[in-house]
């Protein structure tokens, strides 16, 4: 756990504070050329199973099977399990220095729509659990390199591959070069609505595929998805079993836990009006949930909450651990680590959760926020080609907008210029490193029969 700072008010959040004196963006290509970025060259010593075998051996032992099973159905799935992996391997490539707030996890499965607190869909980063603050070449080339990924999965040629990510990649520049333009309040209040997205998708027929994610978005609640997981016993709401996926919690292990006092803890992190809130409702039930790919195996509850009437609020408390970012950048000014993924989150988002807040159960570190509030989830198998494109333009943007919230979008933008070579630079990193997981997924898929990976 990194040191705990005395506490400095109700809910407050510590964070490291950025630079006082900005950069000389333009002079730092002299130090660190654009096209210094490019490529992708394997440390001799490099060992992606080793990582991961130390990763798994900290995982919940009886799911460490099905993180196997999930990472090993394709290389992006891979991917979006070894975050480890690349942070190594990132840790060497070259940086400008300029330290904003980045999501640790940036690829583009981590992007996508929520309901913000007015109830409107914003389009956003989503995912916060390795945000630490550190090089914003870091999101980039993972998102970059995701596209790569994500695009061959679905049979797009090379040149069109390449095509992709160099678009993106234009998208992010131009955008952080806007943001460095604007007033510091201009930038705090930006937000990507996904009625925007709508009105700036590339054609008609990418309109209308934000449309209907829109409408699926307003559909995809907790509200809807309790009737399938839930049912109605002795008058009480309770969680149907359905084993590794979901499973209720013994009353023994519930009692263990303590869970109503976690939540009392958690409330004293809400700002005041959302603990008031919090307060109308009572615990009725817990019950291990499985979700994702690279949270496979950490340790995750669904808290079911009834107000007096019997409307329920569905909680979700995951576990937070060190980044894997946090060897290669420090420790970070957070007195948790569930702590630091909520600094994170409510930093690079435009609009976070309100009842997103931080608690403990021993020495495991919890964040808390509501699960499936209007959640759109990417399916990028899905996607044709032109929809993936859109997709990868708007999370470039995204990621542009939560780092010039946290960072120095000025400095970034005069490094990144009006040209292309930055682009032209990260588009030879992502196939190379696309490449790269290609062969470490085939590796991990050998390792796995009879037990020679787990």
């Amino acid at each position: 756990m990194p040191p705990r700072p005395a506490a400095v008010g109700d809910g407050a959040i510590l964070l490291d504070a950025p630079a006082p004196n900005r950069p000389d963006g333009k002079a730092l290509r002299a130090q660190v050329p654009r096209a210094s970025h490019a490529g992708w060259t394997p440390a001799p010593d490099r060992d992606a199973l080793r990582t991961l075998r130390e990763l798994f051996a900290t995982l919940i032992p009886e799911l460490r099977a099905l993180r196997g099973q999930r990472m090993a159905r394709s290389p992006l799935a891979f991917y979006r399990g070894s975050a480890a992996v690349m942070a190594a391997d990132l840790a060497s490539t070259p940086v400008t220095g300029i330290r904003p707030q980045i999501s640790g996890d940036a690829h583009l499965a981590n992007f996508g729509g929520y309901a913000s607190p007015e109830r409107r869909l914003v389009f956003d980063v989503n995912d916060f659990d390795e945000t630490v603050r550190g090089p914003w070449e870091w999101d980039v080339k993972r998102l970059a390199a995701s596209l790569v990924l994500a695009a061959r999965a679905i049979g797009v040629r090379p040149a069109s591959c390449s095509d992709a990510v160099r678009q993106a990649l234009a998208t992010y520049r131009t955008r952080t070069r806007e943001y460095g333009e604007m007033s510091t309040l201009d930038v705090w209040y930006a937000s990507i609505d996904v009625r925007g997205t709508v009105r700036t998708a590339l054609d008609a027929r990418a309109r209308r595929t934000w449309e209907r994610q829109e409408r699926e978005a307003r559909g995809r609640t907790a509200l809807a998805l309790l009737p399938k997981i839930t049912e109605v016993v002795d008058g009480t709401m309770r969680f149907i079993d359905d084993p590794p996926l979901l499973e209720r919690l013994p009353d023994d292990d519930a009692k263990a836990m303590n869970v109503p006092r976690v939540l009392d803890d958690y409330r004293g992190t809400l700002r005041s009006d959302a603990h008031v809130l919090l307060e109308r409702f009572r615990l009725v039930d817990v019950a291990r949930k499985v979700v994702g790919v690279g949270s496979v195996g950490t340790w995750c509850v669904l808290a079911l909450l009834v107000d007096d009437r019997g409307n329920p609020l569905l909680l979700q408390c995951k576990e937070a651990r060190a980044s894997v970012f946090e060897p290669y950048v420090g420790p970070q000014a957070a007195r948790t680590y569930g702590e630091r993924v909520v600094a994170g989150q409510r930093l690079m988002q435009a609009a976070s959760d309100a009842l997103l807040g931080w608690t403990q159960i021993g020495e495991r570190s919890l964040y808390v926020r509501q699960f499936r509030d209007m959640k759109a989830a990417p399916n990028l198998a899905a996607m044709r080609a032109d929809e993936l494109v859109d997709f990868a333009d708007h999370c470039a943007w995204a990621l542009a907008r939560a780092h010039a919230r946290s960072g120095d979008a000025r400095a970034v933008g005069a490094y990144l210029g009006r040209g292309d070579v930055f682009d032209d630079a990260i588009v030879s990193f992502a196939v190379a490193y696309a490449d790269q997981t290609e062969k470490d997924h085939a590796a991990f898929v050998a390792a796995l029969p009879a037990g020679g990976f787990l």
